[in-house]
């Protein structure tokens, strides 16, 4: 089974846990940070997914690198992950719990890709459109890229809603194309 859906159902069981104690938020803030760490030190995530470290070894270093910082909840999951050799999904988990509590919360995130930052105004305006359009409450993270020349990218899960200069741009080449080819 692909390490995602493994991430999948491990992180949803971890929320119905994490549900049951009222700690969504908590955990979900604790699981940012370990994704946060994973990213910017890929020498500890490699650590702990080498064949030849010991279980015992990794959990320790857990331990030592998170200790203060995570529940004791959050800690007893990333040391069953290790017990059952699922250290491949470490990365996946934080990513699927916040879908889940966000699905819970009738929440959903969007990254917004314009030229520069949108002003409180602007998120507002964009949050209200697909608030209508996905009949759920939106939290935008705002990305900038100038190769879009304008307009804006949203994407949501899997949606991307493209109202990008260059977005237009290349629909109008490839219609013009298709108007040769004919």
């Amino acid at each position: 089974m692909s390490s995602p859906i493994v991430a999948k159902r491990y992180a949803y069981a971890f929320f119905e846990v994490a549900s049951e104690k009222n700690q969504v938020d908590a955990i979900e803030q604790e699981l940012q940070l370990i994704k946060q760490a994973m990213d910017e030190n890929p020498a500890f995530l490699q650590f702990l997914q080498h064949p030849q470290i010991t279980k015992a070894e990794k959990k320790k270093e857990i331990t030592t690198v998170f200790k203060d910082k995570i529940s004791e909840i959050t800690l007893d999951f990333f040391n069953l992950l290790i017990d059952k050799s699922r250290e491949d999904i470490i990365t996946f988990t934080p990513v699927f719990f916040t879908e889940k509590a966000n699905e819970a919360r009738g929440l959903v995130d969007a990254v917004v890709t314009s030229v520069e930052p949108l002003s409180e105004e602007q998120e507002a305006g964009i949050a209200q459109s697909f608030n209508r359009l996905l009949n759920k409450e939106i939290r935008i993270q705002n990305q900038l890229d100038p190769s879009i020349m304008g307009g804006v990218i949203v994407q949501i899960g899997d949606r991307l809603y493209d109202g990008s200069v260059a977005g237009r741009l290349n629909r109008l080449q490839q219609s013009f194309r298709q108007a040769q080819v004919r």
